[in-house]
């Protein structure tokens, strides 16, 4: 996701494919590729895990890792880090201008990215592990809020923080953000893709589906597609689905937590940058007021108390996040005048 607005996309082709070609593309690649996981299910070693521990138990790992299972895992994951950094740092200092067709950069992105993600796959295959072998589930879910709350920043000019309202202060840090979210993100979908192996649960399969587009919308950078509010908005949106299903396979009643809560976000803030009408936005409120009565009406009233969970880890964090990046801007602002006046 960037800033760009729509005079700073060129309508002159840089390529014969446009982005929005080259996206539908992408798409069918991560549909495709999700089922190529499901299908060759059968392949995969047959590996006597380690008994759930408990919170924060990740399940999918070996029991016993070897060199090679943590190098392979460990090894992917650096180079195609460092890849996408590579390219990502050669178009931002390039200076490419927004074009309807794809680059050549963006050719070389999906190619990367198309390798390596078969590369997981294979590697998953032979020695089986992820990185999740040697981190704490908590870091991969943290890359993922901390993905999250930056959108919530970079929008907020846009689309605003609640109801359509901006938040001012948050102006400079988005500009920021905008600047340089391409390496955190990057980051934050790569480190996430590494850190579970291919498996074939619907929870995998899913998740696998969503950082495949997720890192297919950051191979569209510098293209229209890159900033289609309704191709962002779905990306945003799809954690509403993604969440609710995993929390309904753990079977601990907390699906709730996260549908309602994902929800509120889009209701509260993503939906307002969609230009839908003002009947539309209303349905989509009251619609998600009349689920809540259904549902709490009959699991409880007091469980409503889950509800705000999800608002208030992500709606605090963006004022965190947001007061860190602007002392980080002033302390540089003050540090260059005092050196320009030294000078």
């Amino acid at each position: 996701m960037t800033g760009a607005t729509p005079e700073q996309i060129s309508d002159k082709p840089a390529a014969e494919m446009s982005s929005s070609i080259g996206l539908a593309w992408g798409v069918a690649f991560c549909v495709g590729y999700t089922a190529l996981i499901y299908l060759l299910k059968p392949m995969l070693p047959q590996i006597d895990f380690a008994p759930d521990t408990g919170f924060a138990h990740y399940f999918w790992k070996l029991p016993d890792p070897t060199f090679w299972s943590r190098a392979t895992a460990w090894g992917g994951y650096i180079v195609h880090q460092v890849t996408i950094w590579g390219m990502i740092y050669y178009a931002q200092t390039n200076k490419l201008s927004y074009t309807k067709a794809l680059q050549p950069i963006n050719i070389l992105i999906l190619g990367a990215n198309a390798f390596f993600v078969l590369l997981h796959l294979l590697q998953t295959h032979i020695w089986y592990d992820g990185t999740a072998q040697d981190t704490h589930i908590v870091t991969s879910q943290g890359a993922v809020i901390i993905m999250l709350v930056m959108i919530l920043i970079m929008e907020n000019k846009r689309r605003g923080l609640a109801f359509g309202k901006s938040v001012g202060f948050l102006a400079e840090p988005g500009r920021v953000m905008r600047k340089y979210h391409g390496y955190i993100f990057s980051w934050a979908v790569i480190y996430t893709f590494w850190y579970h192996p291919m498996e074939a649960s619907v929870g995998h399969l899913m998740g696998t589906f969503y950082t495949c587009m997720i890192m297919l919308q950051g191979s569209l950078i510098f293209t229209r597609a890159h900033v289609n509010k309704y191709w962002t908005g779905t990306l945003e949106f799809f954690v509403v689905i993604h969440g609710t299903i995993v929390a309904l396979m753990q079977g601990n009643g907390q699906w709730g937590q996260f549908f309602f809560g994902f929800f509120a976000m889009f209701v509260i803030t993503q939906m307002h940058g969609l230009g839908l009408s003002k009947w539309l936005r209303w349905a989509f409120i009251g619609s998600y007021l009349g689920a809540i009565g259904i549902v709490y009406g009959s699991r409880g009233w007091e469980t409503m108390l889950e509800i705000p969970r999800v608002p208030a880890v992500e709606y605090g964090l963006v004022f965190i996040f947001g007061v860190v990046v602007w002392l980080g801007i002033w302390v540089l602002a003050r540090y260059t005048k005092t050196d320009s006046a030294k000078a």
